[in-house]
């Protein structure tokens, strides 16, 4: 056993297709300084960015709604509303970001800001998600949206205001983690003006 606090004793490949799933055995060293086995799984599907487009001059944001089947088998009976969201892929955070706001959203964004790079479900996923937000305006839309029909995307697009937005996770109508962080960190910013925007 080295310094590290595991040593991997075994990697097995249990799927390969959409994404890989793998069986981990390894030998971990506990606080405590001794060995114990143990056996993981994880779910590899690469790496992947989200935005929140928000226009400070009318309060609003931009989200979309889309069926979504993992939601719906765990008993989510209708479409989630979240911020568009995307995988890398090859491309960089960014370039994959503005590519999805433009395929989903129908929107050109220019000044795109980092907020932060983070593990969404760390137990078994190894996803990192890039975090994004960036101002819009009506100006910058170049398109209907509504996703790749090729990939059997159905996107809605739904512009809302922040406050509208937040009212809709205290009633349960937005329910999905990366969304709820950026609404919430709009608000704890405070980048947008009150608005009466729907």
């Amino acid at each position: 056993m080295t310094d590290a606090p595991i040593l991997i004793r075994s990697v097995e490949v249990l799927s390969d297709d959409w994404a890989t799933l793998k069986k981990f055995t390894f030998d971990y060293r506990r606080r405590d300084g001794t060995l114990e086995r143990q056996v993981r799984q994880t779910y590899d599907r690469g790496h992947g960015a989200v935005i929140l487009p928000y226009d400070p001059e009318r309060g609003t944001v931009l989200l979309v709604r889309q069926f979504r089947l993992p939601a719906y088998v765990s008993g989510h009976p209708g479409p989630l509303v979240e911020a568009c969201a995307g995988l890398l892929d090859e491309d960089d955070p960014e370039t994959c970001i503005r590519r999805e706001a433009q395929e989903e959203l129908g929107y050109r964004l220019r000044d795109t800001e980092s907020v932060f790079h983070v593990f969404m479900s760390p137990g078994s996923v190894t996803e990192r998600l890039m975090f994004f937000i960036a101002r819009y305006s009506p100006d910058d839309r170049i398109g209907q949206g509504g996703g790749d029909r090729h990939e059997g995307e159905d996107i809605e697009v739904l512009e809302v205001s922040l406050e509208g937005a937040l009212g809709m996770i205290d009633e349960g109508q937005i329910v999905d983690g990366k969304t709820i962080m950026l609404l919430q960190h709009l608000k704890l910013k405070g980048l947008m003006r009150a608005s009466a925007h729907p």
